[in-house]
């Protein structure tokens, strides 16, 4: 999820109640949701796909950051907070390591909501899941989040934000049963195949359909009422090309392909090079352009 939403979850856990815990839980609360996040270091070392959504957010993360988090905050609190208000109680480390733990797991747990995905088992298996419940950036959820933590503060009381947090629950509850209802009928119309319901945006009762062939890449859409409508237009998957598989045993090319979910490959002649173009299907559409690419030159 995008980290707006991330920090709305934290400060709606902290107007809900778990600010009163101890001195600099809602920081703590903010700063966990978005704590998973420090792995965005990766982007200017060049290693984003390798290393984001990785070690940072996994289950041994899980265990380890919300005692780094806590001492930073304890440290922070010693360092500063403290000697400008000798007087003010200081913070529990146990509270903040409890407030800590509660708000990094919802990073992980968002994250694994959307169709990006989520290796739940890193450092030690490299393994993609994905929920695909949620798209990236849901304007309903933030809204939603936004609401509960502004009235809570101005009414000066937890309920709106307690709600806000049902709201959360219920809704996630929601979207995944749509794109489970979505799955059914796509994996009865086309069994046997590879398949990705995902969600869109603004239309939460839609879902883009994306199904493997085997030698390309079909599109279509479900909805609630409607069922399953396909495309006809398709995206060729193109990996019998000799140089595909050459430029797959590339170095550049292992981190993308770790990475992506449904790829295909275009192979084009430049001088004396041979380019090989790979790209992921879920996020460039039967165009085959988009962000979502990577290139190898063979000589």
């Amino acid at each position: 999820m995008d980290n707006i939403t991330h920090t709305l979850v934290g400060a709606a856990l902290a107007e809900a109640g778990l600010k009163k815990r101890t001195p600099l839980a809602s920081a703590t609360l903010m700063i966990g949701a978005n704590f998973p996040d420090i792995d965005v270091i990766a982007v200017p070392l060049g290693e984003s796909l390798a290393w984001r959504r990785g070690a940072t957010h996994g289950f041994l993360a899980l265990l380890i950051l919300p005692f780094v988090l806590a001492w930073l905050m304890r440290w922070y609190d010693r360092a500063v907070r403290l000697r400008r208000n000798s007087g003010a109680p200081p913070a529990d480390m146990r509270q903040l390591v409890l407030l800590a733990a509660i708000a990094i797991l919802t990073h992980p747990t968002l994250d694994f909501m959307n169709t990006y995905g989520m290796r739940w088992l890193m450092p030690f298996v490299d393994k993609w899941f994905y929920a695909d419940g949620l798209f990236i950036v849901d304007l309903y959820l933030m809204i939603a989040l936004a609401a509960g933590v502004v009235l809570a503060r101005r009414r000066k009381t937890e309920e709106p934000a307690r709600f806000s947090l049902v709201f959360l629950v219920a809704y996630v509850t929601a979207m995944l049963t749509i794109t489970g209802l979505g799955r059914l009928q796509v994996q009865n119309r086309f069994p046997g195949t590879r398949i990705m319901v995902s969600p869109l945006p603004l239309t939460p009762w839609t879902r883009a359909v994306l199904v493997d062939d085997g030698s390309s890449y079909q599109y279509g859409r479900f909805g609630l009422g409607t069922g399953v409508t396909m495309e006809r237009e398709t995206l060729p998957i193109g990996s019998a090309d000799p140089a595909v598989a050459a430029a797959r045993e590339a170095p550049e090319a292992q981190a993308f392909l770790k990475w992506a979910r449904f790829p295909f490959y275009r192979v084009s002649r430049e001088g004396s090079d041979t380019v090989v173009r790979m790209g992921d299907a879920r996020y460039t559409g039967v165009a085959g352009q988009g962000w979502a690419t990577a290139e190898v030159r063979l000589p």
